[in-house]
């Protein structure tokens, strides 16, 4: 099975639509943690209206913004849906940007223990009483590996490496190095994962790119989709799904804590910090085939090389 990778504004969707109308048995199984949200259409770059019809899409819209959704979740529902595409004899490919899911998929999950839902409300009230920085310097003391990796605002991670903690009395990093990577329920050793990774030389490309498609989201209306959010009353900007790139600098700017600049330039550093830890994970995978989207030699390579790895 083909799996596309790549940075925000790589073109990951771009060359997908452009395979899949090349080829009418392909269907595009969305590997993106953004996309799973109702109504998050603008700020995500969901694929159109147009292009769902013109192309089946899968895992889109799945979940209110309330709602959480893991890579433990993605991994069955991503099997599910390649399962039934393929029932139908058609091609299911993977195509997004969210290296965990990928790795998570390809590799296999860390068995760790779930924690009861009374000890992760604990630990919320904590962190609001207290905030969630406070809470990760915590976890710094107690698992400076893990602390390390996450931001002091990672609400859902650091939540996760202080319950299982709370429930082992081990670190986080403990268990994962104790931990064997659970058998993948899907397609196993009957056939493999062939992965193009899209993987920008030229930064600068990919930066001017990032901002075309910002602004043009600006343009589109992202600011007026994420008042209709925050006039449902069910969110919060702690949530995953406010947390996901633009939609906090949005959140903020519109409780007016940022001026219209401050915000434009918040949500362009915070998109290109994406992109930066997108390839940072790209450069650590693995049996891939690289490809320099904005190179026009391999640009034109790209649409064969993918059909060959399909076929």
């Amino acid at each position: 099975m083909l799996c596309i990778l790549g940075p925000t504004a790589s073109g990951k969707s771009s060359l997908a639509m452009a395979l899949a109308q090349h080829d009418s048995r392909i269907e595009i199984v969305s590997m993106d943690s953004a996309l799973v949200y109702k109504g998050m259409d603008i700020g995500t770059a969901k694929p159109s209206s147009q292009d769902q019809l013109a192309v089946p899409h899968h895992l889109l819209d799945l979940i209110a913004p309330s709602e959480t959704y893991s890579a433990a979740r993605f991994v069955r529902d991503a099997h599910e849906a390649c399962e039934k595409v393929r029932s139908r004899q058609k091609i299911p490919i993977l195509v997004g940007g969210t290296m965990l899911y990928f790795k998570a998929y390809r590799d296999g999950l860390d068995d760790l223990p779930s924690a009861p839902p009374t000890l992760r409300d604990a630990i919320s009230a904590r962190a609001a009483d207290q905030g969630w920085p406070a809470l990760h310097r915590e976890l710094a003391q107690i698992d400076p590996n893990t602390a390390a990796r996450l931001k002091p605002t990672d609400a859902q991670r650091i939540s996760r490496a202080l319950e299982l903690f709370e429930l082992t009395g081990k670190t986080m990093s403990a268990l994962i190095a104790q931990s064997a990577p659970r058998s993948r329920p899907g397609p196993g050793a009957r056939e493999a994962l062939e992965v193009i990774a899209l993987e920008p030389t030229d930064r600068s490309i990919l930066h001017a790119r990032i901002a075309q498609r910002f602004n043009q989201m600006i343009k589109d209306g992202f600011l007026d989709e994420v008042t209709r959010l925050m006039a449902q009353g069910t969110l919060r900007p702690d949530l995953p799904s406010m947390r996901c790139v633009g939609y906090r600098q949005a959140w903020e700017h519109l409780e007016g804590r940022t001026n219209t600049q401050e915000f434009l330039e918040a949500g362009l550093a915070a998109t290109r910090q994406l992109a930066k830890r997108q390839l940072t994970w790209i450069r650590s995978f693995e049996s891939v085939t690289r490809i320099d989207p904005f190179d026009q030699n391999s640009l034109l390579q790209l649409p064969r090389l993918c059909e060959s790895l399909i076929h």
